[in-house]
């Protein structure tokens, strides 16, 4: 359960103002800082009872942080042919063959798009989300028969804020980006969603239950979309 959000400002080193939109938070333990790259702003949860202000001069403190992230995610790729795209954490250049039919393939360290040259990207798109449905899907059903957890429907969206998600049905959706990242990364989200369908919570039996089923290490999964899951979110089409 989440209370209202309110907006403030974060002034950055160089003069540059980020918004910065505050989110109180009834599961939040501790202060958490987001940014998101396609809306040019900052994004702070904070535990419910927290201190607004501390939480801000928290925030304040951050701002080499959230000049970095900026930084980054001004980079936006245009897909299309000749860019390089990350698929499972491996970069395959997109070639163009003007082959007749729409046929999307991996050859090497190529990806292969065949039909017209206009919209491309958007093709691509739609692939990448199409790839990322089946390997979600089959990653997520094969840990929960595995542990005897009762899933739901699996699914794919575009959110900003959030890698995946379990509902009180348990039914998983998944940010289709998950696709770009390696499949480390990939694997310890789906063991932290699959982990919700025992805990709906975050305390020590959630975590415990996550290290116990994950075929990863979470921690290094976490730290990696810390560092780069921003970066995720610049391919466009």
């Amino acid at each position: 359960m989440s209370s209202a959000r309110s907006e403030h400002a974060l002034i950055l080193a160089d003069g540059a103002t980020v918004p910065l939109v505050v989110q109180r938070h009834a599961r939040a333990r501790r202060l958490r800082l987001r940014f998101d790259g396609l809306a040019g702003e900052a994004l702070l949860t904070m535990p419910a009872r927290a201190s607004l202000r501390t939480a801000l001069d928290w925030a304040g403190q951050q701002t080499g942080w959230v000049e970095a992230q900026r930084a980054r995610a001004a980079g936006r790729v245009v897909l299309g042919d000749g860019v390089w795209l990350p698929v499972q954490g491996e970069p395959l250049r997109i070639v163009a063959t003007g082959a007749p039919g729409r046929r999307i393939a991996r050859e090497g360290d190529r990806l292969l798009v065949g039909g017209p040259a206009d919209h491309i990207g958007a093709r691509i798109l739609r692939w990448l989300a199409t790839e990322a449905r089946a390997v979600l899907t089959d990653d997520t059903r094969a840990l929960a028969g595995e542990h005897g957890l009762p899933l739901g429907r699996v699914s794919i969206g575009d959110p900003r804020a959030r890698w995946g998600s379990c509902s009180a049905r348990g039914d998983i959706r998944y940010s289709w980006r998950l696709i770009l990242a390696p499949p480390h990364v990939r694997l310890a989200t789906v063991a932290h969603e699959v982990a919700h369908l025992r805990h709906m919570h975050h305390g020590p039996d959630f975590h415990a239950l996550v290290r116990a089923i994950s075929p990863v290490d979470p921690d290094v999964a976490r730290a990696w979309l810390r560092r780069e899951g921003t970066g995720l979110h610049r391919y466009v089409g």
